[in-house]
């Protein structure tokens, strides 16, 4: 009943949402039928020959029993025949299953990867939603973890059916053989070595599932605090300047050690019932070895068998009750598969939760213009407070609009939804469709690589050395020149100011038609902001620009001024004579 509860019908409906996109609407469905079914056709041969050597057993053993050397040698080269070709179908079953497993995981990790990074799905999960653990995790691990289990167990139980089949048959027939002695009779139970393999395997199955049950939970937990542990070891390597610059290690620690904490006690918790779950596991193998054999014994004592049937009813016992008893061998791997499995459901859930924002709160229309031309444009906060009511406003090629106000009034806001990131609100954005934008944020994103492949990110390609350094030199950062090839973790060996230098270098290379700047000159001081901007003005002078700052000086290289005022209402004045020329 434990097991039922956990592996019940909603259990098995997520994970065929999990696996039926691959099987069924995949362009590799085909070729893993395929060699899914060579698994199984070798699975069955497996099974064959196995039923085989059991047969085989009975016949030795009594050649032994006879002294007959002869027969007993005959046998041993019969037994090479049958295990050659099992050996040979093992070792390619195995390669199989695991071509199988690598393919499905790259589909998979493809999959996952796209619905996560279209439309934004990454950003508004942790902006939006819960957030959801680890996303990392489960597209790096989780999705290994469900192929290789799923393609175990399905392949395990076919192994099991298919096992249980043959050597049932068998088992049956043996059972005729097995006369108990009975107040000077003979009785003959028909199925009696079968119904004893039953009772023990489903006892055995009730009862560690039961003592097992809890696992599913505690691996579940272990994952996830494995993965928040990992995550904070991560982000102080990101921040390690920062903490440097605090003297937080302390602190640090302090937060290691407690996450590290819910690592360790839980898998206390999974050692401890682990013991439990091993106590009757080992108890209930090594039981099985001596069983069929006293079932067995009492008909070999009267003489009814011979020692090779006790050997062969051992065998297709221990082949039946390992058949029957495939949940018990495998419960605690089934406990951590149950636990992926809703992971990776809880990750599908967080992902569809976004795409049904989107689609219930994202009412502002993008369309195709000949310029940038915000219509009605309202932007709110997830609970509904607003930020700008009924923003209108026309931004043409080679202007610049500068966007001010107090913290906290919208700026970032208004930015993210001109890029089409943000989803609460209404009205009408409309931008060439063919032009590329390109935003700068306050802290610049540098992605892992070359020095080279963090200029052109994300839009550029393959430039001659001449170019990347005549945009550094007007960036001013010529002496990264010499490092175009190096591969280093730049965001931490470049200060903010530089970080900042270096996303105007990659505007000055890449040359985007519309450019969104969200405090990007923060970190410099004024000349070096000055002579930025100058240099934006010569080098891109048909681009828009829309920037979002505090500083009084940003006025002198706009041409208006946008300002939020926090409450829903804004006004827009020339630049630099300061007149307001329209506002709401």
């Amino acid at each position: 009943m434990a097991f039922m509860k956990q592996f019940n019908r909603a259990f098995f409906r997520d994970l065929w949402s999990l696996v039926k996109p691959y099987w069924w609407y995949s362009e590799e469905r085909w070729v893993a039928r395929g060699v899914f079914a060579l698994v199984v056709v070798l699975n069955l041969l497996m099974v064959f020959i196995s039923y085989r050597v059991t047969e085989w057993y009975n016949t030795f053993w009594n050649a032994l029993q006879r002294y007959d050397a002869a027969a007993a040698w005959h046998e041993l080269l019969i037994f090479v025949v049958l295990v050659t070709p099992y050996v040979i179908a093992a070792v390619y079953q195995g390669y199989l299953t695991q071509m199988l497993q690598i393919r499905w995981r790259q589909w998979l990790t493809k999959h996952y990867l796209d619905a996560w990074l279209a439309e934004g799905t990454y950003y508004q999960m942790q902006t939006l939603g819960d957030g959801t653990d680890n996303p990392d995790q489960r597209i790096a691990e989780d999705l290994a973890s469900i192929t290789s289990q799923t393609l175990g167990f399905v392949i395990g139980l076919l192994s099991s059916i298919t096992t249980l089949l043959a050597f049932l048959a068998m088992l049956w027939g043996l059972s005729r053989q097995v006369a108990i002695p009975f107040h000077g009779a003979k009785l003959v139970i028909p199925g009696y070595l079968v119904w004893a393999a039953a009772v023990y395997a489903v006892i055995g199955t009730i009862v560690i599932a039961k003592v097992g049950r809890p696992l599913i939970q505690l691996n579940f937990d272990q994952q996830r605090f494995q993965a928040d542990f990992r995550f904070s070891l991560v982000r102080l390597r990101e921040n390690s300047e920062s903490v440097a610059l605090y003297s937080g290690e302390a602190r640090e620690r302090e937060q290691f050690l407690a996450r590290f904490a819910r690592v360790f006690g839980n898998f206390w918790q999974i050692m401890r019932r682990t013991r439990r779950l091993n106590w009757w596991v080992s108890g209930y193998g090594q039981a099985a070895i001596i069983f069929p054999i006293l079932v067995s014994l009492p008909a070999y004592f009267s003489k009814a068998i011979q020692i090779g049937s006790i050997i062969q009813i051992s065998s297709a016992f221990g082949q039946v009750q390992g058949a029957l008893s495939f949940i018990v061998n495998a419960y605690g791997d089934l406990a951590n598969w149950h636990a992926v499995v809703d992971r990776l459901r809880f990750f599908e859930q967080a992902m569809t939760h976004v795409r049904d924002i989107r689609k219930t709160h994202f009412k502002i229309a993008r369309s195709d213009g000949a310029f940038l031309k915000v219509t009605d444009l309202s932007l709110r906060l997830p609970d509904g407070r607003e930020l700008l009511r009924k923003f209108s406003a026309e931004l043409r090629p080679g202007e610049r609009l500068l966007i001010m106000g107090p913290s906290g009034s919208g700026k970032s806001t208004l930015v993210r939804a001109l890029a089409g990131i943000w989803p609460f609100g209404d009205g009408d954005v409309a931008l060439p469709e063919n032009d590329v934008a390109l935003c700068l944020p306050q802290r610049p994103y540098l992605p892992l690589g070359t020095l080279r492949e963090v200029l052109v990110y994300p839009y550029g390609s393959a430039e001659s050395d001449e170019g990347m350094g005549r945009v550094l030199d007007l960036a001013g950062l010529p002496q990264l020149f010499g490092q175009l090839a190096e591969s280093r973790p730049w965001s931490h060996l470049l200060s903010q100011g530089e970080q900042q230098r270096l996303a105007f270098a990659r505007t000055f290379l890449q040359r985007p038609t519309w450019i969104f700047m969200d405090e990007a000159t923060s970190a410099l001081d004024e000349p070096a902001e000055r002579r930025l901007y100058e240099i934006l003005a010569e080098e891109l002078p048909r681009s828009g620009v829309v920037s979002v700052g505090h500083r009084s000086t940003m006025r002198a290289y706009h041409e208006t001024c946008l300002l939020l005022r926090g409450d829903g209402s804004w006004s827009i004045e020339s630049l630099p004579a300061g007149k307001p020329i329209r506002e709401s």
